[in-house]
């Protein structure tokens, strides 16, 4: 980024002045997110699809921290959602330099059972909803002298998790993209990375494989579930100063687990 809007120049907290949208974000993964984003001085989007009332939590769990935080709903599979949603931030707090792309939807479902239908609407958000969120941002943070995308992907597509050939998909087509828009946006000084958790403790539904078992412990290494700060701490240091020479890559946040296939 360019001196004027260099992320954390000229302030106490290494984020303030910056802004930030995370998809995603009530609850998991993307709510840590959107709170050490806070934590660190960035005024957030926090962004849902239906659940307005755990959205707006976030929101205001940052501002009662003294943070600044825009609770918005947008479906990130619809492009016209997500371009309304950034120019409200836009028009709130002048453009966005830090974009989490972290929404997806985690089915587990035989492939002889899969229909185009749900190949679809799976691809649609963690992929399309990636593509969609960086058209929307990406000419932000260039007139703003930079910034940092960052996606949420996984460590079960390195391996090919059973009963997941869509999600699988969507994630290594994600990975894909981002290090595509890696090499494109770098001459514009924005850095595009994914991170790839690995067994995080979470709250997951049904369709998700409900709740997570707990006996596959002893295959990570560090003989432990991962915590969602964990994760967090790792999109913030990639959308921070320290992350700023860092670009087109998947960083592994799961334990040794990956290593350990």
């Amino acid at each position: 980024m360019s001196e004027a809007h260099g992320l954390g120049k000229g302030s106490g907290k290494a984020l303030s002045g910056k802004v930030a949208i995370v998809t995603g974000s009530g609850k998991n993964i993307g709510r840590a997110i959107a709170l050490r984003l806070a934590a660190d001085g960035a005024a957030v989007v926090v962004n849902g699809r239906a659940d307005g009332a755990i959205v707006e939590a976030v929101a205001k769990e940052i501002r009662a921290e003294g943070g600044e935080a825009m609770a918005y709903l947008a479906d990130i599979s619809n492009p016209e959602a997500v371009a309304e949603m950034a120019a409200a931030a836009e028009g709130r707090w002048g453009g966005v330099d830090i974009a989490v792309s972290n929404a997806g939807l985690r089915r587990q479902t035989p492939f002889l059972q899969l229909g185009f239908g749900e190949w679809r609407a799976i691809l649609s958000v963690a992929l399309d909803g990636a593509f969609n969120l960086a058209k929307a941002v990406v000419p932000q943070m260039i007139r703003r002298g930079g910034g940092a995308f960052v996606g949420l992907s996984g460590v079960s597509h390195h391996w090919g998790a059973r009963q997941r050939a869509h999600v699988n998909a969507s994630k290594a087509g994600l990975e894909g993209f981002l290090r595509g828009l890696a090499m494109e946006l770098a001459p514009s000084n924005i850095t595009v990375n994914a991170v790839a958790p690995g067994s995080i403790e979470t709250v997951r539904g049904p369709s998700a494989g409900g709740p997570q078992a707990r006996g596959n412990i002893g295959a990570i290494p560090l003989g432990r579930q991962g915590t969602v700060e964990e994760i967090a701490a790792m999109v913030r240091f990639l959308a921070g100063p320290e992350g700023r020479y860092i670009t087109g890559q998947t960083i592994h946040v799961n334990g040794g687990l990956f290593l350990g296939k």
